[in-house]
């Protein structure tokens, strides 16, 4: 059952001022989107439809009457009534009305409005309905005029009786001549007067009165009753200022004399509104409505005549980008064309009228007029650009990506931008700031199309403009960042230089995470995060969070590269001391390194977690008064004894992986041969494994055909899919095969690893060593390795490699003593890659399901189990 306490009726008053019944429904009170605010919402109780949803304003004068009823009038000419079934429902929607508008509950209306009792307003219902009747327009009824005209405003539909009225009797222009006879006496009382029925006039809401009163014949006679405001001492000198001072210049001459007038028409009322209207009250700005609207539908009119004129854009643009047009008529022109834009902003087709623009060549002619020394030219070029590029990047993209084959690098459109930005000579950089948010939105890959047509090639526009960026622009924008940390500290860290810098730091932040591929590749070849972290040692400490920041987002794409690039080039260390040389200051800048870290620790990344624990051990002993340190400390703990607690299998596989060798035969794929050559080892089982000369020789040659086949896959492979600036060196594979047999049942199986990843010398931190390159024990017989596959070529420098693949060379000794491979550090095998020259070279990121493949192997019997490596 419903709740009755919120039951009410819906009461609307109508024309005849009556009650009418709306329906019965529950009432409540939530904030609604839509409105903005703490509205009332009525629901009915048949079909749960809303009968009402009105927002509780803070100008509205709510009543409470007979302790179930609450009424009110909406602005929209009509009058309101809830009816509750219960007086503690009533109670409640009255707090929530008060306590919104701020009232005590224990009054009965909320808005002292008017002073007269409701039987009095009652008796005076009647006589709004019939029309109203004007005073003679002469002196000696000014005073009762401007009552008249004062005291309609509250009622609606008492406006709406006066703007009737004041249209029927050409009301307007009768008090225009009075005016001019106040003037002519200097009757300041009638003046003053006067002014108080105008500004009525306009706050009746009224356009058909605003189109009378804004004609070419009466608005000077309207300003000038605007000029005698009673609250000021002396009358202000609006005409004169629009006459005289407010000059208006035909950049290109209009012929159409219509769109002339709207011009300045347009101008006159904006005039109006900003500086001789008063600043309206709460009350008053709603009233005010429809003067905004007669601007907003001048300015529209303005840009359509523009627009349809044949010969008006044409002439601008054709003189924008003559060499011969003077510099001060140029100026003109940019002025011009940024106020036409701006106008346009407000028009629904927008679309059609930035394509206008581009037809007639704007974006050549703001490359023309970004080169010009004018300041001010220079600013309204920017701002006219950013209206376009808001509007439609994509336009802008497909212009800049054709300027590169006819023009150079330095000359095209976006590096002019760019240089704009770095030349910024404001303290505050404000044209840099826009220039940046203007960078953005253009590399912004969510604005780009899905298809683009680039030489009848339908490609996709995200691909095709960052390509385009990172090859002719990129260098532009980073050449001040790579040039003030050339040294071991920035070279200049002055306020204007580090607030520039900034702006750069916040473009790259932006590029790592919308472009991984290209930004990646860009950061590692220029060493680039090296080159940030050196901003750390800035004394502006804006800067040292910007740099901060870059290095959190390349660290939250948890990407293996950066994590390599990151290791082998220890640029954990700088962020790190900075940590200590903050000290214990509880400020942004040590909150900012703690959350770093803590997102290291939390998301679990080991290469980064085995690193800092390996060479930061005492910096993170030494910092206690956060968890996270001892966090980081405690899952290396885990991360090494996982690896320590593998079984020796699994420990010569994965020395096998590290190695390259990771393309095997699928053991189900036995050829006749070898399902005959583990027959013959059951027979000989206790005796000498035997293999004729023929059979060996079978055996390899076909190897060999297979291998010849693997080596070539590889090659297609690599030169498909690894990417040229990290991956340009051909790898040869070359593989030896040595088999042997002893008669011993238990077997001793040593993987022998390439002397880059083998150590003799005692493990870090006194902990055993990685379980991978430790001594595995197999009974089972050892058979040839299989092919390598060959990692990731180095970029320069010596190669993990060589020039031949490493094998790993499998071989049965009697002894089961056999003293095990060093151990080597788990950082050093996670991070086994090379930087050198701009270039990285990391381990091959295997398939998990080969470890699957391989626990199915154990399961077999000893002397049925397939080869380890095919």
């Amino acid at each position: 059952m419903a709740d009755t306490r919120r039951r009410v009726k819906l009461y609307v008053l109508n024309d005849e001022r009556q009650w009418d019944d709306r329906g019965t429904g529950h009432v409540s009170s939530c904030y609604v989107e839509r409105l903005s605010g703490m509205s009332l919402l009525v629901r009915s109780e048949t079909d749960g439809s809303v009968l009402l949803e009105s927002k509780i304003q803070q100008d509205t004068a709510y009543q409470k009457q007979q302790e179930t009823l609450i009424v009110w009038s909406e602005n929209d000419n009509y009058d309101l009534a809830l009816s509750f079934q219960e007086k503690g429902g009533c109670d409640e929607i009255w707090e929530i009305i008060c306590q919104v508008q701020g009232k005590d509950p224990s009054v009965d209306i909320t808005q002292d409005i008017m002073e007269e009792s409701e039987e009095e307003r009652l008796d005076e219902m009647p006589d709004a309905a019939s029309p109203i009747e004007l005073p003679p327009c002469e002196l000696s009824k000014l005073d009762e005029i401007s009552e008249l005209f004062c005291n309609v405003l509250p009622s609606p539909i008492r406006r709406e009786k006066l703007a009737i009225a004041i249209e029927n009797e050409s009301y307007i222009r009768k008090l225009a001549e009075l005016f001019r006879m106040c003037e002519d006496l200097e009757n300041m009382d009638g003046l003053h007067h006067l002014y108080e029925i105008i500004k009525s006039t306009i706050l009746l809401n009224k356009n058909s009165l605003l189109e009378i009163m804004f004609s070419d014949d009466l608005i000077y006679d309207v300003v000038g009753c605007l000029e005698y405001d009673p609250t000021v001492p002396s009358a202000h000198r609006h005409r004169e200022y629009l006459n005289s001072k407010a000059n208006f210049r035909e950049v290109i001459p209009i012929q159409n004399h219509e769109l002339l007038n709207k011009i300045h028409q347009t101008y006159r009322v904006q005039y109006i509104q900003d500086v001789i209207l008063p600043t309206p009250s709460l009350f008053e700005e709603n009233m005010l409505s429809t003067l905004s609207s007669f601007i907003f539908f001048n300015k529209l009119e303005i840009v359509n005549m523009i627009q349809e004129d044949d010969r008006f854009l044409p002439e601008l643009f054709a003189q924008l980008t003559d060499e011969n047009t003077e510099d001060g008529k140029r100026r003109d022109l940019v002025l011009f064309l940024k106020e036409f834009c701006n106008f346009a902003q407000t028009q629904q087709n927008r679309d059609g009228f930035f394509k206008t623009l581009s037809n007639l060549g704007i974006l050549p002619a703001l490359e023309v007029i970004l080169s010009m020394d004018d300041t001010d030219v220079r600013q309204a070029a920017i701002d006219i650009f950013a209206y376009i590029v808001e509007f439609n990047p994509s336009m802008v993209r497909e212009f800049i990506m054709q300027e590169v084959n006819t023009q150079d690098d330095d000359v095209l459109l976006i590096n002019v931008l760019i240089e704009q930005m770095i030349c910024d000579t404001d303290p505050d950089l404000g044209v840099a700031m826009q220039l940046m948010n203007i960078l953005r939105i253009l590399m912004d890959p969510e604005n780009m199309m899905a298809t683009v047509a680039v030489g009848n090639i339908p490609k996709t526009e995200k691909t095709e403009f960052l390509s385009f960026f990172y090859r002719h622009c990129m260098h532009v924008l980073t050449a001040p960042l790579l040039a003030n940390t050339s040294d071991d500290k920035p070279s200049k860290d002055d306020f204007q230089t580090s607030q520039l810098l900034s702006l750069i730091l916040e473009l790259l932040t932006f590029t790592v995470e919308h472009h991984t591929y290209h930004i990646k590749n860009y950061i590692i070849n220029k060493d680039l995060l090296r080159r940030v972290l050196i901003l750390l040692k800035s004394r502006h400490q804006f800067l040292v969070l910007c740099a901060v920041r870059f290095f959190r987002r390349i660290i939250a794409m948890k990407d293996d590269f950066y994590n390599r690039y990151i290791i082998r080039g220890n640029l954990v260390e700088p962020v790190i001391r900075t940590f200590k040389n903050n000290g214990n200051k509880y400020n942004l800048l040590n909150s900012a390194l703690i959350e770093l870290f803590e997102f290291i620790h939390s998301e679990e990344i080991r290469s980064l977690i085995v690193h800092i624990a390996e060479t930061h051990s005492q910096f993170l002993d030494g910092v206690d008064y956060v968890s996270t340190f001892k966090g980081i400390k405690l899952k290396y703990d885990q991360i090494m004894d996982r690896l320590n607690s593998k079984p020796a299998v699994d420990s010569l596989r994965q020395t096998t992986i590290l190695q390259n060798s990771r393309f095997r035969r699928d053991a189900r794929t036995l050829d006749e041969e070898e399902e005959l050559w583990f027959e013959q080892e059951d027979e000989n089982e206790d005796g000498e494994a035997l293999v004729s000369m023929s059979d060996t020789a079978f055996h390899t040659a076909k190897v060999d055909t297979e291998l010849d086949s693997i080596g070539r896959f590889i090659d297609n492979k690599k030169v498909a899919d690894s990417p040229s600036s990290l991956f340009n060196k051909d790898v040869t594979t070359s593989t030896t095969t040595s088999i042997m047999f002893s008669t011993t049942t238990a077997a001793t199986t040593t993987a022998t690893l390439p002397s880059s990843t083998t150590s003799t010398s005692p493990s870090r931190n006194g902990r055993p060593g990685s379980p991978l390159q430790q001594q595995v024990t197999k009974t089972s017989p050892v058979r040839t390795s299989s092919p390598v596959r060959p990692s990731s070529p180095p970029v320069g420098g010596p190669s993990l490699l060589g020039k031949k693949a490493a094998v790993v060379v499998v071989t049965e000794v009697e002894s089961t003593n056999t003293k095990a491979a060093s151990p080597t550090s788990a950082s050093e095998i996670k991070a086994n890659s090379v930087v050198a020259k701009g270039g990285i070279v990391g381990l091959v990121d295997y398939d998990e399901d080969s470890d699957d493949d391989d626990d199915d192997d154990d399961e077999l019997p000893p002397t049925k189990r397939p080869r380890l490596t095919s």
